[in-house]
């Protein structure tokens, strides 16, 4: 059964409440098993205009479900998108409190600056490289306000697909003769390497699905601004934060970011 929009706007205020307080909620999928990845990404959208009703910005956009095994599990056949707000940006340095955080995951990822706006449809990787300002190291700092792990893509999607942070780092590299699918990153925890990874494992290129996600906000009237960031994927499997600890990604030529969890 369809969801009416009195219900999609429940779950859009129950999902931001739990994204203010860290307090974990019924799964969506639990309450409506037949929910649609669309009606999924509405109840996002509500949320989105929530959070801009209270005086938020958004500053940048992220992706996530870009391994396809991570899309097979989920039962779909392309990324999932969200959107980051200006109070998700943490200055790198400061310290983050894994506490009011739910279920907090780090991952390591290219993050694009646009010097122009990309909008879809017809958005390609040539159209996303001559937008494209500069890439920098990041991390993105990513929880589940379910009570349960996340059972399908509607899940994550409605959750404004898990953003809760995001840590650039200080270099901005502009990207004319670098091949992105071959950027090597190097991850380590309080001084040991835990992981390693390349752009390639952002579906092959992390340029397209930063394309992927132009084209698809175009169906809902939306367009990535000039100025704004994009976090394009993990290069590599996400791993739970417990604080105290740090964490630190190097990218080949791309520099490195660190960030810091407290309790």
């Amino acid at each position: 059964m369809a969801l009416d929009e009195k219900q999609k706007e429940q779950m859009a205020k129950e999902i931001l409440e739990a994204q203010r307080t860290a307090k974990l909620i019924t799964n969506l999928t639990d309450r409506f098993p037949d929910v649609t990845v669309d009606e999924a990404y509405d109840i996002q959208m509500k949320l989105v205009q929530e959070r801009l009703k209270s005086g938020e910005t958004i500053v940048g956009r992220k992706i996530g479900l870009c391994a396809k095994a991570n899309q097979i599990m989920f039962g779909v056949n392309e990324p999932i998108y969200g959107h980051i707000f200006n109070t998700m940006v943490v200055p790198e340095g400061e310290p983050v409190s894994s506490s009011k955080l739910a279920k907090p995951v780090i991952e390591a990822e290219i993050c694009f600056v646009l010097k122009e706006e990309l909008k879809g449809p017809g958005v390609d990787v040539a159209k996303v490289m001559a937008a494209t300002a500069g890439v920098l190291p990041a991390f993105e700092i990513a929880g589940n306000r379910y009570k349960e792990q996340r059972k399908k893509a509607p899940d994550g999607i409605s959750d404004d697909s898990g953003a809760c942070g995001v840590v650039l780092g200080g270099q901005l590299t502009p990207i004319n003769g670098i091949d992105l699918r071959l950027i090597g990153m190097v991850l380590d925890k309080d001084g040991e390497v835990i992981a390693t990874g390349a752009g390639a494992a952002v579906l092959g290129n992390p340029a397209q699905v930063v394309a992927s996600l132009a084209n698809k906000l175009a169906g809902y009237g939306m367009s990535i601004g000039k100025g704004e960031f994009i976090i394009s994927g993990s290069l590599h499997a996400a791993f739970f934060v417990e604080g105290p600890c740090s964490y630190r990604a190097i990218f080949d030529r791309l520099g490195s970011v660190t960030v810091r969890f407290e309790k």
